[in-house]
């Protein structure tokens, strides 16, 4: 992928987060706690194309770490293999 196509992915991620927040009892800040703190958003476009790519990952856990919440045992695998991503990403 592209810098570009990663940009538009984690500006198309941080609507469903958005969404999420929005629709969910749960509020869990902590869910994008790693996220928040990169300090990168889909507007940093002169942030470099890795930076992007951890941001799509660390949203991506977000999500799962929230819809996890919400239905405990469906979620699980996926929050698992997407935090094993990000941790992989960040060597």
């Amino acid at each position: 992928m592209q810098k570009d196509d990663f940009i538009q992915l984690h500006l198309f991620l941080l609507q469903i987060r958005s969404h999420l927040e929005n629709i969910t009892k749960n509020s869990n800040l902590h869910s994008f706690l790693p996220y928040d703190e990169l300090d990168v958003g889909p507007h940093h476009v002169h942030k470099s194309k890795r930076k992007h790519q951890l941001a799509v990952w660390e949203l991506s856990k977000g999500i799962a770490h929230m819809l996890k919440e919400e239905n405990n045992s469906a979620f699980q695998k996926i929050y698992d293999g997407l935090d094993m991503m990000c941790n992989r990403f960040k060597q």
